[in-house]
């Protein structure tokens, strides 16, 4: 067990296919002046960076929350973990990206045994992220130049999708991963959790599939809260990172952390706007970005449909309104069995294939729809100023 510092204890999410979003949010005014790119605010008020690292060192997790293909909030979270490495070695970092079973592959990462391609192979990154791992990769190599120990903090798409169907009851308890219940969302929670399931309607009853959705939301904070708290028994301090949606006004992540007995600090990068009004309570600190649209790469194309992973390819769960796939005439219920021609298991498969579509290219797709399969051919669109 490595030495900690006497801390002290606050006593006290297949599943979800939908991003959560920060939109429409109440804000209040930041006190004094607008906090300049690259700074620190907390409390309402700028912090300088080496106060806060150290302040943020002395708890046992701190959690970065990401917009996930925004390559400026991966570099946000790598700039941090050197901040807080610096200043307590004994570090490790959870992901949520993979689930616990790509365990082995981190640690063999960590340990130099792996290269990229290999270490994505094994981990199955595509099948179970789906997020573009370049992105990634700095921090992962940063990990394993300081032999910083990493911590698979999810569950299989698998088995969130089946929570989402099923709901948590119905998983038979040795497929839990040991997982325990996860205390009730806030009300604060629900109705952002709400608003989310209500911009995807479904064709089930709304309202049961309402509660399938937050408990399924609710067992993927629990599992990364909860694989965050087991990391605490081996490091000092413990960085989890995630999408921001867990962490937010404190209500995913850091709510089943508190279950735990884990007073965990919220970090999130803010974009500065015209009048500098952060949403209140949004964060524990927030890091000022600067206008860093130039420096990130072109939106990544979309075919505009919800997805899950199935037995047989991956089904379509969601068509999005004007989007490619509506024009396509992709409906609810379709499996796509291949996709320029490879065959597709996981949903993280067809999403890697089609990011990485340059505009104007066609992609074909072959479908089944009621015992009959059929040949689509989804034509990207040209971006403004691409000829």
């Amino acid at each position: 067990m490595p030495h900690r510092r006497p801390r002290s204890h606050c006593p006290c999410i297949a599943a979800p296919l939908l991003a959560l979003t920060l939109a429409g949010l109440p804000a209040t005014a930041l006190a004094g002046d607008c906090p300049a790119p690259g700074q620190w605010q907390r409390d309402g008020e700028v912090i300088d960076t080496a106060t806060l690292m150290t302040d943020l060192a002395e708890r046992r997790v701190v959690l970065l929350g990401e917009q996930h293909e925004r390559l400026a909030h991966h570099r946000w979270q790598l700039h941090t973990l050197a901040g807080l490495h610096a200043r307590e070695p004994q570090m490790a970092i959870g992901l949520e990206m993979l689930p616990r079973k790509a365990q082995p592959a981190l640690d063999a990462w960590v340990a130099g045994e792996l290269d990229e391609a290999a270490f994505l192979a094994e981990s199955d990154w595509l099948g179970a992220w789906g997020y573009d791992p370049d992105a990634y990769l700095p921090i992962l190599h940063f990990a394993r130049m300081q032999r910083i120990p990493l911590r698979a903090l999810n569950v299989t798409p698998a088995l969130r999708q089946r929570i989402a169907e099923e709901g948590w009851e119905a998983i038979p308890l040795q497929e839990r991963h040991a997982i325990t219940p996860p205390i009730p969302a806030s009300e604060g929670y629900r109705e952002v959790l709400a608003e989310v399931y209500a911009n995807h309607p479904s064709a089930e009853d709304p309202e049961a599939g309402l509660e399938r959705f937050i408990d399924a939301q609710l067992v993927w904070d629990r599992a990364m809260a909860q694989g965050l708290a087991e990391a605490t028994e081996e490091a000092a301090l413990v960085v989890g990172l995630m999408g921001q949606g867990h962490v937010s006004y404190g209500h995913g992540v850091p709510h089943q952390l508190a279950d735990l007995g884990i007073d965990a600090a919220g970090l999130l990068a803010w974009q500065r706007n015209d009048d500098c009004t952060p949403p209140a309570g949004m964060a524990d600190a927030l890091f000022t970005l600067g206008d860093e649209a130039a420096f990130e790469p072109p939106e990544p194309q979309r075919l505009g449909i919800l997805v899950a992973a199935d037995e047989n390819g991956v089904r379509v769960v969601g068509v999005g309104e004007e989007s490619l796939a509506e024009a396509l005439g992709l409906a609810e219920g379709d499996l796509i069995v291949e996709a320029g021609g490879r065959a597709l298991n996981r949903p993280g498969e067809l999403t890697d294939l089609v990011r990485r579509q340059t505009p104007g290219t066609l992609l074909p797709l072959t479908v089944t729809r009621n015992g009959s399969t059929e040949e689509l051919l989804a034509r990207f669109p040209l971006r403004d100023g691409v000829r």
